[in-house]
């Protein structure tokens, strides 16, 4: 019993580092992080990811200088702080996408999203692991014999044959004999056997004894 809770235990631990492999961390903003220095386009990251269910973004940032704070679209598009969905504030925001949609981050720090620090996010529902492979196509059915059209002017050469051997087999099973009439054949020889063979004897030993006679 406990060598099988230790396999299922480790069976659920390799499921587990399997989807855990195939997911994947994105950085915002890659090497520059979340900033408002350097003129970082975060629209122009975002559009060159494929951020799917499962994935991780990172909001990597000086702790107090910036934070994270997730919002509706209305509010993404005036840079309004004031009712955010979440905030974060650790400096290393790990944020784990769990449903497909748009996600929308401002930082809350006053002129900071004005000046382009807001992030949208376009999550796709599939992994293209997870997308399934297409059908393949259905091949055309091949075309029957019978449907064969034969050649004009004649008949199909390669039916010719075949009626002439079934006329033939057809005519020699006709000819032969019933297993019914082989039963009554063999009855009529046994009772023949059964009567004359003590006739023949009757007679042929008189005639034997006789002729022995005879000769003497």
């Amino acid at each position: 019993m406990a060598m099988t809770m230790k396999s299922v235990l480790l069976l659920l631990l390799g499921f587990a580092m399997a989807a855990t492999s195939s997911a994947a961390v994105y950085k915002v903003g890659d090497t520059s992080g979340w900033t408002i220095l350097g003129n970082v386009n975060y629209t122009d990251w975002v559009v060159k990811k494929n951020i799917r269910i499962g994935d991780t973004i990172e909001f990597k940032y000086p702790q107090g200088i910036h934070n994270v704070l997730e919002v509706k679209k209305a509010d993404y598009d005036s840079c309004t702080n004031s009712s955010p969905i979440a905030t974060h504030t650790s400096g290393d925001d790990k944020i784990t996408i769990k449903s497909a949609g748009h996600r929308f981050f401002i930082c809350g720090i006053p002129g900071h999203c004005a000046a382009g620090q807001k992030l949208n996010i376009r999550v796709l529902k599939q992994r293209s692991s997870d997308a399934p492979s297409a059908a393949p196509a259905a091949s055309p059915p091949r075309p029957s014999s019978s449907s064969a059209s034969s050649p004009a002017g004649g008949s199909d050469p390669a039916s010719t044959p075949s009626s002439s051997a079934a006329s033939t087999d057809s005519s020699s099973s006709s000819a032969a004999p019933s297993p019914n009439a082989n039963a009554a054949a063999g009855a009529v020889r046994a009772a023949f056997a059964a009567t004359a063979l003590p006739l023949l004897a009757a007679t042929a030993l008189p005639l034997l004894a006789a002729t022995a006679l005879l000769l003497q």
